[in-house]
């Protein structure tokens, strides 16, 4: 699998040495990175303890230390970190206010600049010539 991104995992140990979480989340990252997985059936092959949480998968990490809250799309192959949390933040539940990878969630894009809305190329301004 491809996972994105690994920097959640280093600011997460960064800004929280007291729970010592580098190898745990390392084991998980090596894991996970390694894996294969079709379905969500896959994932709980690999870890037990993970769960489906609308959208989104939630792994229980350190014998609930953590929780490490990700979007996998099966089909590309791509996990997505979303948050690193300690159990006592993610009992809170502000993490389920995230939209990303809900169903009909598209990334923001521009329209193509070359084309107008009726998806035609653009004719040229009156005046302007084209370089040679």
């Amino acid at each position: 699998m491809r996972i994105i991104t690994r920097k959640r995992l280093r600011e997460f140990c960064e800004n929280n040495p007291e729970l010592d979480a580098e190898d745990l989340l390392d084991q998980w990252f090596c894991t996970v990175r390694g894996a294969d997985w079709k379905n969500f059936a896959d994932v709980r092959a690999t870890y037990k303890a993970a769960d489906q949480v609308e959208q989104f998968t939630v792994f229980n990490i350190g014998g609930h230390r953590l929780r490490l809250i990700a979007v996998i799309n099966f089909v590309g192959g791509i996990v997505y970190i979303r948050q690193v949390l300690p159990h006592k933040d993610y009992d809170k539940g502000h993490w389920k206010a995230d939209e990303f990878g809900k169903k009909g969630w598209q990334p923001r894009s521009k329209p193509a600049a070359a084309e107008n809305t009726q998806g035609r190329p653009r004719k040229r301004q009156a005046g302007r010539r084209k370089k040679k």
